[in-house]
């Protein structure tokens, strides 16, 4: 069925494998806005929509959007670490990134999609789900707008109201 909005961010531990930091627990992203980002080095739309976390993670970060990013396998191949490794250094992603080959978050998250996109606020409540190969596109105005709910200490049902 998928995460509802307003859901609270479920766990980001299991991850097999991090690269751009050390593993990372849900406390490290209480207080502020968060991007949770799933790929896999299988999709070609997910390697296109990488240079956009990067974008997203120096035009954002000091207005306090942290962003993770979750490589989950959608096939055999796609759990070669050293690949994956290789595809981060390749594109040169910035943000903390896990390897999920159990699936462990993506189990959490129920998410059946690569490439895709969950905003959270800084209350860690789900506001934005979008997937599919133009995802990205869509994702930053929500961002903005979930910043600036933040910096304006805009309660979370304010937010809603915002965005209708």
């Amino acid at each position: 069925m998928g995460l509802r909005m307003d859901a609270q961010m479920p766990s980001i531990e299991g991850g097999t494998n991090w690269f751009n930091s050390s593993p990372l627990t849900n406390k490290d992203f209480q207080g502020s806005p968060t991007l949770v980002h799933f790929w896999a080095i299988s999709c070609g739309s997910c390697k296109e929509s990488l240079p956009e976390l990067n974008r997203w993670l120096t035009q954002y970060s000091s207005q306090g959007l942290k962003i993770l990013s979750v490589h989950m396998p959608r096939q055999e191949s796609d759990t070669n670490v050293a690949a994956v490794e290789e595809a981060v250094k390749d594109y040169d992603v910035k943000p903390p990134c896990v390897v999920d080959n159990w699936h462990t978050i993506t189990d959490a998250f129920e998410n059946k999609y690569v490439p895709a996109f969950y905003i959270f606020d800084s209350e860690s409540k789900l506001r934005h789900f979008q997937a599919g190969e133009k995802a990205a596109k869509m994702v930053e105005p929500v961002i903005e707008r979930v910043l600036a709910a933040n910096q304006g200490g805009v309660s979370a049902e304010r937010e809603k109201t915002l965005a209708e």
